[in-house]
């Protein structure tokens, strides 16, 4: 059926139902795939450690490994992504309703968009076992989504309230978990984890702590946050597409305070300084609001990476490739780490160590890299993307 369509007293001609399809491989920019795909790495980097069973002690070497992973890569990968995700809405709403698509009907596809990275996130979750974050950031697309149609203002004052919250929220938080898990002998990483070795029993265990999950990621990690500054970057044209000046001080800035609020934490987990467990739940949630600045300057890196470099080079190609498959991909290495080192597959995770790990989530994430190549080379889309693409524009 032909889409109807509204004439404005202004002459604009708005349509009932998508103006826009899905964005072509042409309209990309270059900057946020790029970062998509790097951002597949921090991420296996920080979620193959997860699966660990923490209870053996390591060596000097993954000691090191653990200190420069809390620097540059615990809570910096989410961040980045989440920010990505919040660009992403505001470009996705800010095209259709340029084209002449109702409000309503982009209000519609952003509910669409976020009911269906739910529903991924629970297979993602639930049947494959990953440690997942589809299901949250479609439950943050259906909870704020409607602040992508007010003005500026709305948008900065939801900003500085979701500061504030997170920024009384967490100490309390995580100096309460801190104090729970040295009573229980746990850890702070690997809380909410199953270690049942039957796959049944961790699918019943994923089923059950589902919802807990998102209320957990929702309170426990500051990753609304980022979301929101996604969408403002993207109405301000900074971060991905920003001039070079800007984009070299906030990378520099953003980094400087990620790595200055996570090297508490860095320390404490080495040999030279042990902490009480209220100091240790205190450099948690430094190391978790400092991330945020990480997650800002590695987005602000990748911009400045995009205004600089051609699309012609083997290694720009085969990130962005990856990067224009990213649901795709961070499926599969999550599902290529759940095989290796969860108990209910191989169970490497039983008896490897932090350095281990390390490299089984860059071999996994080069494995992609060259899938995402040979698929670009192919011209296929990713099968998760192209499948999500079509189930939100449907008409």
């Amino acid at each position: 059926m032909k889409n109807l369509k509204k004439q404005t007293s202004n002459g604009a001609s708005y349509s009932r139902g998508l103006a826009q399809g899905s964005v072509s491989t042409k309209e990309r920019l270059l900057a946020p795939d790029l970062a998509r795909g790097f951002m597949l790495l921090i991420i296996a980097l920080a979620h193959a450690p997860l699966l660990l069973d923490r209870q053996d002690g390591g060596s000097v070497i993954d000691e090191a490994v653990n200190f420069v992973s809390i620097l540059f890569v615990d809570n910096r990968g989410l961040p980045l992504f989440a920010i990505l995700l919040g660009y992403g809405l505001a470009m996705m709403v800010n095209r259709q309703l340029k084209a002449g698509t109702l409000e309503i009907e982009s209000k519609r596809l952003l509910r669409r968009r976020g009911f269906f990275l739910l529903l991924f996130g629970f297979v993602h979750a639930v049947i494959i076992g990953g440690i997942d974050i589809l299901a949250f950031y479609g439950f943050s697309t259906l909870l704020i989504g409607w602040i992508l149609f007010r003005q500026n203002r709305v948008l900065i004052r939801a900003i500085l309230c979701v500061s504030l919250f997170f920024l009384f929220l967490l100490p309390i938080v995580w100096v309460g978990m801190a104090h729970a898990m040295d009573a229980t002998g746990g850890s702070l990483e690997t809380q909410g984890q199953s270690n049942s070795e039957s796959y049944i029993e961790t699918t019943l265990f994923n089923l059950i702590s589902f919802p807990f999950m998102i209320l957990s990621q929702l309170f426990m990690y500051p990753m609304l946050l980022p979301i929101l500054i996604g969408v403002w970057a993207a109405r301000n044209n900074l971060l991905l597409v920003g001039n070079r000046k800007q984009l070299v001080r906030i990378a520099i800035i953003g980094t400087l305070i990620s790595i200055i609020g996570g090297l508490p934490l860095a320390l404490d987990g080495t040999q030279l300084w042990s902490s009480s467990p209220t100091m240790k739940g205190l450099f948690m949630a430094l190391q978790m609001i400092t991330g945020l600045a990480g997650g800002i300057g590695y987005a602000a890196i990748f911009g400045l990476i995009g205004s600089i470099v051609s699309r012609t080079g083997l290694m720009v190609r085969s990130l962005t490739a990856l990067g224009q498959r990213s649901l795709t991909f961070y499926v599969l290495i999550e599902t290529m780490l759940v095989i290796t080192l969860s108990p209910v597959a191989f169970g490497l995770g039983q008896v490897l160590h932090s350095t281990e790990a390390v490299i089984i989530a860059v071999f996994v994430w080069l494995i992609s890299l060259l899938l995402a190549m040979m698929m670009e080379y192919k011209g296929m889309r990713g099968p998760a993307d192209a499948l999500l693409r079509r189930l939100i524009y449907r008409n």
